[in-house]
């Protein structure tokens, strides 16, 4: 069966694999927003390269009650200053990027206004993220949930960050590569903060 699609979750800062989909599967994408959140998944986490290695960084969310929560209605918390802690972390891990002062104003705004939902965060920075890196794609959203999907490819949980990726990617320079060698399928701020305009040739 040839896939005509892709559908995909709402991740936080989504790793290479995501936009290599979107960049393939355009026109025919579908966003998951009916979905209940899974545990420890990209949709609240992201990885980014510090000089040590793999950094996860994690969107806290508030606990719902013994009841499923719908990810479109999960809320954000701010009982600590994790906005705070992001974003020095990404200074820490991206200032001696080639790109990164490029597009740090703009990138600094999502780190300094509090977003009520989780959902809508992400969709904000898959915007701006998609916007920078120039990939025009139009996003189309679940209207309900559905085990399965026939003739589309279906990633809400095959790009997991517990689970290996058999996704081939080729290396690109990145800050701290001479320490830890080339550590794939990272955030796309990678990618953006090291590659810069040539994101999408790369994609």
């Amino acid at each position: 069966m040839i896939e005509k699609g892709v559908v995909l979750p709402m991740f936080y800062l989504p790793p290479v694999e995501y936009f290599v989909k979107l960049n393939t599967y355009k026109p025919d994408i579908l966003i998951e927003r009916e979905e209940h959140l899974p545990k420890q998944t990209y949709r609240n986490r992201a990885n980014v390269y510090t000089p040590d290695g793999v950094l996860t960084l994690v969107v806290p969310v508030i606990k719902g009650s013994k009841n499923h929560t719908k990810v479109k209605d999960v809320k954000i918390s701010y009982d600590f200053e994790w906005q705070r802690l992001h974003w020095l972390s990404l200074q820490a891990c991206y200032r001696r990027s080639a790109y990164f002062e490029y597009y740090e104003d703009e990138f600094a705004v999502f780190y300094e206004k509090k977003h009520p939902f989780l959902f809508d965060y992400n969709e904000q920075l898959l915007q701006f993220i998609l916007k920078s890196i120039k990939l025009k794609v139009e996003l189309k959203y679940t209207e309900s949930y559905e085990a399965v999907y026939p003739s589309f490819e279906d990633c809400r949980s095959s790009i997991n960050q517990k689970k290996e990726t058999d996704f081939n990617q080729k290396p690109y320079f990145q800050v701290f590569d001479d320490r830890k060698g080339f550590l794939k399928n990272l955030s796309i701020i990678d990618l953006l903060f090291n590659q810069g305009p040539n994101s999408i040739n790369y994609l």
